[in-house]
C-alpha cells in the first residue's frame, strides 16, 4: 500500500495559508528541484479546494523543472462544490473522503502527495491515513492569523529526516505515529 505525503510551507510564526502572499522568495533552483523530485516519486496529488484553487492559478501554462512536474502528474481534487477542475489531469472526487482516499492508498504503486494543509488533511490526520508530514519552516515572521493546525486531533510523531536549505528555510520529515 502506498503512503500519503503532505508538504506543507509554514512561516516560522506557524502560518500554513496562502504561502504564494509569503515563500515565493525562498522559491529557488533547490526547492523546484526536491518539489519536482517529490511530484516524480508520487503517482498522484490529493488536493483540497483551497490548495487546488491557488495551485491552478499559477502553474499551467508555466514551464520549468516544478511546473512541469505539477502540471503533468494526476491530480484528485476534494470538494463537494468545485463545479469543474479545468487544469490538466485534475479530476474531482466527491463522496466519502476517507473511504475514497482507502481505495487510491490500495491502487496506487507509488506514493500519494499532498501540498498545503487544510480541511483535507485534517480529515487524513484524524482517519490514521496521513503516513508522512513534511514541513518545509520558512525563515520569516508573516504576522497573520491563519496558521498552525488548530482543530487536529493529538498526532504523535517521529521525526525521520531533517534538512536545511542554502536558503534559510529547514524541511523536517515526520512519520505519523500510526503509519
Amino acid at each position: 500500500m502506498s503512503k500519503i505525503i503532505e508538504s506543507t510551507l509554514i512561516s516560522a510564526d506557524g502560518v500554513v495559508d496562502s504561502p504564494g502572499d509569503w515563500a515565493l522568495p525562498y522559491f529557488n533552483d533547490e526547492f523546484a528541484q526536491e518539489a519536482a523530485d517529490l511530484l516524480h516519486g508520487c503517482d498522484a496529488m490529493l488536493l483540497g479546494r483551497g490548495t487546488y484553487d491557488e495551485l491552478s492559478r499559477r502553474w499551467p501554462g508555466q514551464t520549468g523543472i516544478f511546473a512541469d512536474a505539477i502540471n503533468g502528474i494526476r491530480k484528485y481534487v476534494f470538494s463537494s462544490t468545485l463545479e469543474t477542475a479545468e487544469w490538466n489531469n485534475s479530476v474531482i472526487v466527491r463522496g466519502d473522503v476517507v473511504k475514497e482516499v482507502t481505495k487510491l492508498k490500495e491502487e496506487s504503486q507509488k506514493n500519494l502527495l499532498m501540498f498545503g494543509h487544510g480541511q483535507l488533511s485534517h480529515t487524513l490526520l484524524a482517519s490514521g491515513l496521513l503516513d508522512v508530514l513534511r514541513l518545509a519552516v520558512h525563515p520569516v515572521i508573516v504576522g497573520q492569523r491563519g496558521g498552525g493546525f488548530p482543530g487536529n486531533s493529538q498526532t504523535p510523531m517521529r521525526l525521520i529526516n531533517t534538512h536545511p536549505r542554502k536558503s534559510g528555510v529547514v524541511v523536517l520529515t515526520y512519520e505519523t505515529a500510526r503509519s
